[in-house]
């Protein structure tokens, strides 16, 4: 996901409301995420569908090395000589 360019991608929810569609064809356009706000703070970001399933993806990826690391920390890897026999042994059979 492209960062936030203040000057472009923040924009107050009464500019939003009536100019949704020009916004929406941004958003689509730059893949950058728009920030709404309401009252001078923040309330809601609108992204890309494409770079919200990427980002999905991203998190899980990053969560599943996570938990390897966790996995590895606790004694519970397989140095890499064994899980080379394992998967050539199960290939073979």
């Amino acid at each position: 996901m492209k960062r936030v360019r203040v000057n472009e991608d923040i924009r107050p929810m009464s500019e939003f409301r009536t100019g949704i569609a020009s916004f929406l064809k941004q958003i689509h356009d730059t893949k950058r995420p728009m920030i709404i706000t309401q009252h001078g703070k923040g309330v809601a970001v609108l992204l890309d569908a494409g770079e919200y399933e990427a980002m999905q993806e991203r998190i899980e990826l990053l969560q599943d090395i996570q938990t390897s690391i966790g996995q590895i920390e606790a004694g519970q890897g397989v140095d890499h000589d064994q899980a080379k026999r394992t998967v050539l042994n199960r290939i073979r059979k």
